[in-house]
Parts: structure tokens; sequence; C-alpha cells
């Protein structure tokens, strides 16, 4: 049996993040869904590591996005000050670990200078334009935010905010309910 005839089709993930002007945004949203019902609002999909100086975002499982935020956070210290090697590190690791492999989550990972989305098919992508999303309303997100971005005025708190509430109007699996780090 496939692991996702398994278990319940789980939704319900939009992470955005936002590098603009020096400052760098992480914003996820609290929904999880299991096919048609909402779950629970208030899930906490960003957290911060390496003592606040990385933030981290997940989509998909929960339990596998632990289990890849602490293999993250063992690179991280295994490389300080090295978020890109770090990042690529994990992606090897999860592409290539015959159990790390069989993990469904994504990750963008942050810190004051770059942003990368990490999938387990070995990518690991910095954004050309400071904006990357992954999730059910991350393409939502990722389009206002590109759009806002280049409003005059709009940090890039106040445009993760936005383009958040825009992604929450459009995707069903997607809510007000944010949690947001700025580094």
């Amino acid at each position: 049996m496939s692991n996702s005839a398994a278990f319940p089709d789980w939704h319900g993930t939009t992470i955005l993040a936002v590098r603009k002007n020096g400052k760098t945004v992480v914003a996820g949203d609290g929904q999880v869904s299991m096919g048609q019902t909402v779950v629970k609002g208030t899930a906490k999909k960003v957290r911060r590591l390496a003592g606040g100086r990385v933030i981290a975002g997940f989509a998909g499982s929960t339990a596998d996005a632990f289990t890849l935020i602490e293999r993250l956070e063992a690179k991280l210290e295994q490389y300080p000050e090295q978020l890109a090697r770090a990042c690529v590190d994990l992606a090897k690791d999860w592409r290539t670990d015959r159990y790390l492999r069989r993990l469904e989550a994504m990750l963008i990972v942050a810190n004051s200078e770059s942003i990368f989305t990490v999938t387990g098919v070995g990518d690991v992508l910095e954004p050309e334009h400071g904006v990357a999303a992954i999730g059910s309303g991350g393409n939502f997100a990722l389009a206002a935010a590109r759009a806002l971005a280049e409003v005059d005025g709009l940090d890039a708190e106040q445009v993760a905010r936005k383009a958040m509430a825009i992604a929450a109007e459009i995707c069903v699996y997607t809510n007000g309910e944010l949690t947001v780090e700025v580094l």
C-alpha cells in the first residue's frame, strides 16, 4: 500500500518568505485540513533555528517536516553561518537516504541574507525576486507577494501579511491565522 493510500489526504499550508530592503520575513498560515474538513486552525508551521538566526517554514506531513527540521538544525551546527551549504547537504541526504526519501514535506529556509526552498527530490532553490512560497496556497501567496514587493512604502513584513491575506481569500486550504517571523 502506498503512503498516500495508507494515510488521509492532509492539506492546508501556505508558507511565504519575502526579502526586501534588508529585511527577511517568513509567514505561515495555521490551517490543517483532512479532506474537506478543517481539523486545526492554529498550527505553527514556522520556526526559528540556529539561535534565532534562521527561520524555517514547512508544508506537508508535520512529523516528516519535524524530522527534516531536526536534520537541518544538525547541519547548521556542522556548518555554522553557511545556510546554503547546510541546505544542500540536507537535500543530498534527503534524496539519498532510504528513510529520508520517504518523507513528504517541503521547507522554506531563510536567514538575513538568503531564502531557499528545499525539496525531497534534491532541489535547493534560491528565488530570483526575493520571494518564495510552498504549500496549497503557495502560488497564490507567491503571485501576490511578487506584485506587492514592487510597491514603494511596503516593507517585507507588510508584503508578507498582505500576500498571505490574499492567499487566504482565494485558497480554501489557507486561513488568516498567521505565524510571522522577521529577521
